[in-house]
């Protein structure tokens, strides 16, 4: 029988060798040791090596082995599975676009709900927190990019938004904001039009299961922010993937059922008492209230398993009083001046009652493809924009010497394509193409009054002068450049991009665009980049003027010239380098490694027929002119720490802008008082013979930032009610300086320098038999109430003063639902 049994052994081992290697393995643990003639030494686990298949079935037959056998992973539901799917297409949309040569700072949603008033600030605050970005008033576009006007291009989801009308409102809720980056440099040449800095923002990509937040914000100056958003997937047939021991993995929901409609949407009111930047130093502002609403939604599926749709709109509204300075003297300003309006020759200025309403549309249609290597994506893309200012006719008047009904709407429609096919592993091709079309319409309907000898003594009854334009404008663009990684250290990027425009002025530039990128160690990048810009007008700031109306009123113009407004061309030149610093860890550095990272950014622009905007009249609306020529230099510092639950940054940038001699819309300028302070000269006289600092030029600006969260999760029900525990509680400030925009006769002067710390506590946390998360939150803005002057009411384009905001105490409460 021990003969017998000795045979039976070694035929199972056999068959055990050929199902699997792994399985014969642990056979061989389990035989008695007193078997030792039998044939285990010949049954080694190199022989059902060449059998791979069979060995993935073997865990289940042998599971009584010492050994535990590899688990296999649960199978995905249908919307796991389209999550994987929509995560995968989101990277493949990502091989459109490149930012080699570049300089990036992003900021996540984490992050940015985590700062001081997290979701409830605007996305103009949230960039204020990155390298080289100045803060202005509403006025004059909130902020400036590197001591540029303007020219930031804004992307949702690789698609870029058209030019609409500027004003004062955001059009963004930062809800929906999964990231932001704010790239700047020398842009490869699918980046075109607005070129001093990408704003690119990316949709969130963790509210598609179901649920939502709905939460409750307010506090000093009488500031309510109700909001809410919710997420969710509809419209799947797939069926639920088995469940049984025999399966191992489902099969793709998206391979042969349609796996759902992925949703997004989100809705924020609010309304304060300070709707702009308070006239005066005073702690209230007078004849400010605002009321502010924005919509977003989100709507993606696949049509296929390589192609998938989606859809991205927006809405906003908003209606802002204009604030008022008290003690203003009538009868100061207008050519001449005006003293008498409608029998009336004394006014308070603080009733004066000046509004504006903006309202914005825009939505993005985008079909995307990625299969075998190639990756593409067609959008349509639509924008709306009205701006209507309505003036106090007496009041303005009075004050003023004309009294404006400014109108500006912009209808924009346009296509935008963009391929990347990967040629090999050292070669990335890119090519596309933008093609939009602008209806505008700008009205200005002015109150005036007639003069014969134009003293001031003898105006005549206020009359109404008309000035209306239409244009229709069009841009197009085409691109294409390669993407060659040289070595595994050293990549560049080369293309050319030519631009088009069809606007008052036609003109076009093809524009040849060099960068690169170094990494010679594991932590090191060296960047430099050249970029030949074109750069056309916002078509409504760039709507020519018939001064000549007003020739013989009180609105007539101080200075001469009407030329058109020129597109801008500049070369621009940067270069910087990153190095990351792991801390107490071993290279390759975990993720969850604590690191420092620090940065240095150097650029320089030359420009001819630089842009520049300013407000040119008592409508708080932009007009546009050129300088003949410009240079724009500055040199930034950035860095960042991480170490588990703490994260800090720091930013510090100095630059300068100058600029000589209009060429476009000289009428802006002054040409008729003679100036001490200019030498006798008038102003345009001045900026005409001059290099003048440009009057949003801040020679230092600087950001920084820290939070930390305890425990790095919500607090429990038991943490939630025990007052020792700081579990779920995040601390966070944030802090902006500056060393103050221009002010003066031609921008010669400088407001007082200024420091604004804001600081933010709030605590996530569950509440019994409730798995989702309550967050209370409370903000302090201005901590040290410090009172500042964001502008003085001089310089070039500066109509009023503007004051930062005083010190502000805010509590906020949200609930997932």
């Amino acid at each position: 029988m021990s003969v017998f049994a000795n045979r039976m052994l070694a035929s199972a081992a056999a068959s055990l060798m050929i199902c699997g290697g792994a399985g014969i393995a642990r056979a061989q643990t389990s035989t008695p040791a007193g078997n030792a003639p039998t044939v285990l030494p010949e049954t080694k686990v190199e022989a059902p090596k060449q059998a791979a298949k069979p060995a993935k079935r073997t865990p289940r037959v042998v599971s009584r082995g010492a050994a535990t056998p590899p688990q296999t992973p649960p199978p995905l539901s249908p919307i796991a599975q389209l999550e994987e799917k929509m995560s995968n297409f989101d990277q493949s949309r990502s091989n459109l676009y490149t930012t080699i040569g570049t300089t990036s700072d992003t900021i996540s949603h984490d992050t940015i709900q985590n700062l001081p008033q997290g979701t409830n600030q605007s996305v103009e605050k949230v960039l204020l927190q990155a390298p080289g970005v100045s803060q202005d008033s509403a006025a004059s576009g909130l902020l400036h990019v590197r001591n540029d006007h303007g020219n930031v291009q804004f992307r949702i989801n690789g698609v870029m938004l058209p030019d609409g009308v500027t004003g004062f409102g955001t059009i963004f809720d930062t809800s929906f904001i999964g990231s932001i980056a704010l790239v700047t440099g020398a842009l490869p040449a699918e980046f075109g039009l607005r070129t001093v800095g990408l704003v690119d923002i990316t949709t969130r990509k963790d509210v598609f299961n179901n649920s939502g937040t709905v939460s409750m914000y307010g506090g000093s100056h009488g500031t309510i922010v109700p909001s809410f958003e919710y997420g969710g997937t509809f419209g799947g047939n797939c069926a639920a993937p088995s469940t049984t021991p025999t399966s191992v993995k489902a099969p793709p929901a998206y391979a042969d059922c349609f796996p759902g409609v992925q949703y997004y949407f989100t809705g924020r009111y609010l309304q304060t008492t300070v709707g702009l930047e308070n006239s005066t130093p005073a702690y209230n502002a007078i004849h400010d209230f605002s009321q502010q609403e924005q919509g977003f939604a989100y709507m993606s599926a696949f049509v296929d398993p390589t192609t998938r749709v989606s859809l991205i709109a927006g809405t906003s509204n908003n209606n802002f009083q204009i604030p008022n300075i008290p003690g203003q003297p009538v009868g100061m300003n207008g050519n001449p001046p005006v003293t008498n309006a409608f029998g009336i020759t004394n006014f308070d200025s603080a009733l004066l009652n000046e509004n504006q309403w903006e309202t914005t549309h825009f939505g993005v249609l985008s079909v995307q493809t990625s299969a075998n290597g190639f990756d593409g994506q067609l959008s349509y893309f639509t924008r709306y924009t009205n701006l209507h200012f309505l003036p106090d006719p007496v009041g303005d008047l009075l004050l003023n010497g004309i009294a404006s009904k400014i109108t500006r709407t912009s209808y924009t429609n346009g296509i935008q394509g963009d391929a990347s096919y990967q040629i090999n592993s050292a070669h990335t091709l890119r090519t596309g193409f933008t093609v939009s079309g602008e209806q505008v319409f700008v009205g200005n309907t002015s109150l005036v009054e007639p003069c014969t000898i134009c003293d001031g003594t003898d105006n005549g009854a206020p009359e109404s002068i008309t000035d209306n334009v239409s244009k229709l404008g069009v841009l197009m663009g085409v691109y294409v450049q390669d993407e060659w990684k040289l070595t595994n250290q050293l990549t560049i990027n080369a293309g050319l991009r030519f631009d088009q425009m069809y606007e008052f002025t036609n003109a076009n530039q093809l524009s040849p665009r060099l960068s690169a990128t170094y990494k010679p160690f594991e932590n090191t990048t060296f960047h430099a980049g050249y970029a030949r810009y074109f750069t056309p007008p916002v078509l409504v700031e760039a709507a020519p003027a018939n001064i000549a109306l007003f020739n013989n009123t009180t609105g007539a113009a101080t200075g001469q010239g009407t030329d058109p407004i020129l597109p801008e061309r500049s070369h621009y030149f940067d270069a910087g380098v990153d190095q990351k610093i792991p801390l107490g860890c071993t290279s390759p550095a975990p993720k969850d490694c604590s690191s420092l990272e620090l940065g240095v950014d150097a650029y320089y622009k030359i420009a001819q027929d630089l842009i520049d905007n300013g407000v040119f009249g008592q409508a708080l609306v932009l007009s546009a002119f050129n300088y003949e020529k410009g240079y724009n230099e500055g040199i930034e510092l950035h860095a960042k720490y991480n170490s588990g639950n703490f994260q800090a940054y720091a930013n510090v940038a100095v630059a300068q802008q100058r600029a000589i001699n209009p060429v476009s819309n000289q009428f802006l300028f002054d040409n008729t008082t003679p100036l001490d302070d200019l030498g006798g000269l008038t102003r345009f006289q001045y900026v005409q013979t001059h290099f003048i600092y440009t009057d949003h030029n801040q020679f230092v600006t600087a950001s920084a930032g820290a939070i930390y969260t305890f425990c790095g999760r919500p607090a429990t029900v038991a943490e939630t009610f025990n007052s020792l525990s700081w579990c779920g509680t995040t601390l966070s400030a944030d802090m902006i300086y500056g060393s103050g925009l221009r002010n003066g006769d031609a921008n010669i002067g400088t407001v007082p320098d200024y420091t604004q710390v804001n600081v933010g506590i709030k605590r996530e946390f569950l509440l019994p038999n409730d798995p989702k998360p309550m967050t209370v939150r409370f903000d302090v803005v201005n901590l040290f109430d410090k009172s500042y002057a964001i502008r003085e009411g001089g310089g070039i384009g500066v109509f009023a003063p503007q004051f930062g905001p005083r010190r502000g105490f805010f509590l906020g409460i949200s609930k997932k639902i």
